[in-house]
């Protein structure tokens, strides 16, 4: 017998209009102590009015308290359950991909909130990030499973969310022998990825749209690439038309990566590696006198909280106007970004600011977001996080 929820009066119109989420100061206490609960256990959901509003899992720990599973208050949470919903994923990445590399469950948006799911052919990274998911892994394991038949399945669950969820976190092998690197394809181009100590899951699938947009601009350009990582923009440039990318990124082991991807790809004779602090990095170059003729900047989420916002937003124009000044006339900036709380268009002002002080002209070619095996909840605007802007020097 699932323990019930119930809600504080009124306190069900955002799950009426399709969100999943219920926090805590949401939940009448009194009716239903949080106390009483285990983090991470199912629970039947209602409104103060004792109608039933579905099943999920609860976390009486955290702010963000029940995550919804299914609106039916009936509905089984069984391997069944997960088969039903990786296949409907699955269905939606069959018609956008001809290849099996891509982002094949994207939590809530995907309708398995606190799970993210990534395929490389043959091998699938699974992500928790929720004690509700953490507590129902292995009928989620057979459902990959079932449907899937990897020969590869890694448990990839060190991400910071899990701290917030009391969750430790680990990496582990579910299933088959992991190999130290996988293999993927993006755009038509070949990479390989380290499986267990890579960031995320190991590759960002995310850019992939806007990563070919780059083939209309970087024929016969020189190009910088900033937080370079694996190489997937800079690369990608090389296989392009680049004529030579400058490549940046403070890991020592995503630059050795980075390294033989290019030789995978017979582009190491156009491409220089820097292992350094990014901003210190563009400050040397700008010192010797380097100019370029399109500038990537992809940097890590320098905005992960609304308490970042302030600081986030210092470092997004620092780097912003360091592109700029390395970026020659009639040159382009792409400049992204992956922080939620970082809307497009105060990435546009912080843009516009460095061009007014730096008497730039600047026009807005195109502006990217988060590819379609990422989908944005119609009711979820926390599911829309990325942005890539075009932006050309006159």
């Amino acid at each position: 017998m699932l323990h019930k929820i119930f809600l504080k009066k009124n306190e069900e119109r955002r799950l009426k209009a399709g969100h999943l989420w219920v926090y805590s100061n949401e939940i009448d206490i009194q009716k239903s102590p949080l106390k009483d609960c285990v983090p991470g256990e199912l629970v039947a959901l209602f409104s103060s009015s004792n109608k039933p509003l579905g099943v999920g899992y609860i976390n009486p720990n955290t702010l963000l308290c029940v995550r919804l599973l299914s609106r039916d208050e009936h509905q089984a949470v069984d391997v069944n359950f997960f088969k039903e919903k990786i296949q409907n994923a699955l269905a939606l990445r069959s018609l956008l991909f001809s290849k099996p590399y891509y982002r094949l469950v994207y939590g809530e948006s995907d309708f398995l909130p606190g799970v993210v799911i990534d395929r490389f052919g043959e091998t699938v990274v699974i992500q928790i990030n929720t004690a509700g998911m953490e507590a129902l892994k292995d009928l989620l394991l057979d459902a990959v499973m079932q449907v899937l038949s990897p020969k590869v399945v890694v448990w990839r669950n060190d991400s910071g969310a899990r701290a917030v969820e009391g969750l430790e976190n680990y990496v582990s092998v579910a299933f088959g022998d992991t190999p130290e690197t996988i293999q993927l394809e993006e755009n038509g181009v070949s990479f390989q990825a380290p499986l267990l100590t890579g960031q995320k899951t190991a590759w960002f699938y995310d850019h992939r749209l806007n990563r070919a947009r780059l083939e209309n601009y970087v024929k016969g350009k020189r190009v910088l690439d900033v937080f370079s990582y694996l190489g997937a923009w800079g690369i990608q440039a090389l296989k392009f038309g680049a004529k030579a990318v400058v490549s940046i990124d403070s890991s020592s082991d995503a630059i050795e990566q980075q390294r033989k991807n290019a030789e995978l790809n017979q582009v190491q004779d156009q491409l220089q590696l820097i292992t350094a602090d990014a901003f210190q990095a563009l400050k040397d170059l700008i010192k010797a006198g380097e100019k370029f003729d399109v500038v990537i900047v992809d940097p890590p989420a320098f905005i992960k909280r609304r308490k970042d916002i302030k600081e986030g937003m210092k470092a997004y124009f620092h780097l912003n106007d360091l592109a700029l000044k390395l970026l020659n006339n009639s040159g382009l900036l792409v400049s992204a970004s992956c922080s939620q709380h970082l809307e497009e268009s105060d990435l546009l002002d912080l843009i516009r600011s460095s061009g007014l002080q730096n008497g730039y002209t600047l026009q807005v070619l195109e502006r990217g977001h988060q590819g379609p095996d990422h989908p944005l909840h119609f009711s979820i605007p926390e599911t829309e996080y990325l942005k890539a802007l075009f932006i050309f020097k006159a």
